[in-house]
């Protein structure tokens, strides 16, 4: 702080009042930086704010409208599951069936078609004539059919259900 004389010439006091507003800082200059920072932050907040309601609104409406629609999907599944299920144990069934009527007919031509047909063949073949133009006739084993499935006993037709 300077002291001023009473003593002292005026360019002195002048001068001393020139470097006090001088080195005295201007309030109003700083004051409106730190309003301008301010502003912008303020602005960034209400950005953030609206940011984050929208997130919310959009929460809201995931679980009001998306969440019934996934529960519904996964109940419908659960169906198509359980014929996915369904079919697979009657493939299953099926391709027994296949394999013992494979194992019947295999039997089937190894006892009366490939025997027979050679045995005629060689006959034929031997020069004997009567033997030759003699007809087999080979007593047929009767053959009785398999109890089979049946295809409705495992998925009951609907009449809504039937393509026409």
């Amino acid at each position: 702080m300077l002291l001023v004389d009473a003593d002292r010439p005026e360019p002195v006091r002048g001068g001393a009042r020139e470097l006090a507003v001088f080195l005295t800082p201007e309030p109003g200059a700083e004051a409106k930086e730190v309003e301008e920072t301010i502003e912008g932050l303020l602005l960034r907040l209400e950005e953030f704010c609206s940011l984050a309601d929208m997130i919310r609104s959009d929460t809201s409406q995931i679980l009001e409208e998306n969440i019934p629609l996934l529960k519904a999907k996964v109940v419908e599944m659960r169906g198509i599951y359980a014929k996915v299920d369904q079919l697979e144990a009657f493939v299953k069934m099926v391709r027994r069936h296949v394999s013992f009527l494979e194992a019947h007919v295999l039997q089937a031509e190894r006892d009366h078609g490939a025997l027979s047909q050679a045995l005629r063949k060689w006959l034929g073949s031997s020069g004997l004539p009567a033997l030759g133009n003699k007809r087999w006739a080979p007593v047929a084993p009767t053959f009785e059919l398999p109890v089979l499935y049946r295809t409705e006993d495992y998925f009951p037709v609907d009449v809504g259900e039937v393509m026409p």
